[in-house]
């Protein structure tokens, strides 16, 4: 009997041997291809300038597109966009047969674009029987953030300090007050609180990561507009009148012409169903701060020295204040692309999304934002991990579609369009996000440096990143950021959102960040390679498990 137990023994062992040993050749068979000659290759063509800056609804972004779902066909994955009938030639006389819809390597977003706008700006002050009206230019007193709409209103005004709602430390600056159909005006910026590492505030929030300050910023913007705002202003005023008569020549950091070098970027919105209640976003000048707080005995410096996160509510109606706003907006309906590709898993029903934003900035005035650090390099990384698993000769037991997202300067869009139509949503059990991955910071001195944003609830995530790190010696020193739905402008944000698991890449900011300077030659091959491989191991082993990817108990 013993001998029995000891022969069952021996045979687990070995085929767990056997299994581990396969599953590291599956990988090393991987890794192998991910070189810097391979994602050299790639990143040189999708940054170059015939990609002419791959501005969404572009034919650079059409052309950088088809150039990615080439690479799918090449690398032989499935295409995973749109049902799409195939073209067909006609020839005269020629008997033309049905033709099925077939799956494309597109997923196709009509968007609309915003072609430029027309608003009124009248302040109406009432005071006993008399009310004046002052009325204030755009583009030297004010502008407004683009709207697919117009709208017209006269609107009280409220006041409601930082506009802040932080449960967790007892803020509630909208307490008592109803806002909707409103206009709202809030203090600029944050409480000091916010800005000192020593608070305890600061702490607590954990200030000190670049994204938890975004997060602030959003959840506010969020909560106005749920909470049904007619428009949002923050003072003192901060807006600043470009002038339009430069009599001589621009001189900025890349460019000496005697023509405004305005980076005119495309402006799009995602499609609708109905039009949903929006808050106008309204910067003013300084005069204009001045006119509307007159007379309410608010003066937001003061305010902002004096203020003590949740103690006595500063927030206030402005009686006898009124806005009348007209907006009017010219549109028209373009279209961009994501582009996805699909290595069918042996289980459907769960789906891991790796994926990166293939858009950039355009070109304008002579000048090519050629984005080769953003997002040409996170591209890549998608592109070169859908080899990789193809190389291993492994079936995944997990379904992995591989996304080129398109809109992300715009507002993260093709990833939220993805997201909001897949169905159904539950089958998402993590995306694995890629974007800005090639540059050091400037002041690296302990070698590979990388960031990784994941969601705090699976620190497998973490630990599997590590493993990879320190078994295939890829010696990145790694920057952590674990947060309950991690956000950020980047587009893990719209999984994050619905709660799907995320982890996301990225190396460094550099001055050349959105600018026409963001060039292949500046790419660090040898860390960029390494980051590509822990994207590369730690899904890998998460695809080819059977084992659910849950949070942690």
């Amino acid at each position: 009997m013993k001998q029995r137990i000891s022969f069952f023994i021996i045979l687990f062992v070995l085929t767990a041997f056997g299994f581990a040993k396969a599953q590291n050749n599956a990988i090393e068979k991987g890794l192998s291809i991910i070189t810097k000659e391979t994602v050299q290759s790639q990143l040189e063509f999708l940054a170059s300038d015939w990609m002419e800056g791959r501005e969404t609804s572009t034919r650079g972004e059409y052309m950088a597109g088809d150039y990615i779902a080439s690479m799918f066909k090449y690398i032989g994955l499935k295409p995973a966009g749109d049902m799409v009938r195939p073209v067909m030639r006609y020839t005269p006389g020629q008997q033309m047969a049905p033709v099925k819809p077939e799956r494309g390597y597109f997923q196709t977003i009509n968007f609309t674009e915003n072609l430029g706008s027309e608003s009124q700006f009248e302040l109406i002050t009432k005071d006993g029987n008399t009310e004046e009206s002052e009325i204030f230019n755009q583009g030297s007193d004010y502008n407004v953030g683009g709207a697919a709409v117009g709208k017209e209103f006269t609107a009280p005004v409220v006041f409601i300090g930082y506009g802040l709602k932080i449960d967790e430390l007892g803020i509630n600056d909208f307490k008592g007050l109803n806002i909707k159909g409103k206009v709202v005006v809030y203090l600029n910026g944050f409480p000091k609180e916010f800005m000192d590492p020593k608070s305890d505030i600061y702490k607590k929030l954990n200030l000190g990561d670049r994204n938890s300050m975004w997060k602030l910023y959003r959840e506010r913007q969020e909560a106005l507009q749920s909470m049904g705002a007619a428009a949002v202003i923050a003072v003192p005023g901060y807006y600043y009148a470009t002038p339009e008569n430069y009599p001589f020549r621009y001189n900025t950091p890349y460019y000496e012409g005697d023509k405004k070098p305005v980076n005119n970027m495309i402006r799009l919105s995602l499609p609708e169903d109905s039009i949903k209640s929006s808050a106008s976003s309204i910067t003013i000048s300084a005069k204009l701060s001045s006119e509307l707080l007159k007379g309410t005995g608010i003066n937001p410096i003061e305010l902002a020295k004096n203020y003590v996160p949740g103690k006595k509510s500063i927030a206030k109606e402005l009686k006898g204040k009124l806005i009348h706003f007209r907006y009017t907006v010219k549109t028209r309906t373009v279209s961009g692309r994501n582009v996805l590709g699909m290595i069918e898993g042996e289980n459907p029903n769960e789906v891991i999304v790796i994926g990166a934003h293939y858009d950039h900035c355009g070109m304008y005035n002579g000048y090519i934002w050629n984005g080769s650090d953003d997002n040409a390099s996170g591209t890549v990384g998608v592109m070169t991990i859908a080899r990789a698993i193809i190389e291993s000769g492994v079936k995944p037991k997990k379904t992995i579609i591989f996304a080129a997202w398109t809109g992300e300067e715009k507002g993260l869009f093709g990833s939220t369009y993805f997201v909001d139509k897949f169905r159904p949503k539950e089958n998402l059990v993590l995306n694995l996000n890629f974007d800005m991955i090639s540059r050091k910071p400037e002041k690296d001195s302990t070698g590979f440096k990388s960031g990784m944003d994941y969601s705090l609830d699976y620190p497998i995530l973490k630990d599997l990143v590590e493993k990879a790190n320190k078994d295939y010696n890829l010696d990145l020193t790694m920057d952590f950021r674990p947060a309950k739905q991690p956000q950020a402008g980047t587009d893990f944000s719209p999984f994050a959102a619905k709660n799907i698991p995320i982890y996301g890449f990225d190396a460094a900011f550099t001055a050349d960040y959105h600018g026409p300077f963001d060039h292949v030659e500046k790419a660090d091959f040898g860390l960029m390679t390494r980051i590509i491989k822990a994207g590369f191991v730690s899904v890998f082993e998460l695809a080819t498990s059977d084992k659910k990817i849950e949070p942690a108990k």
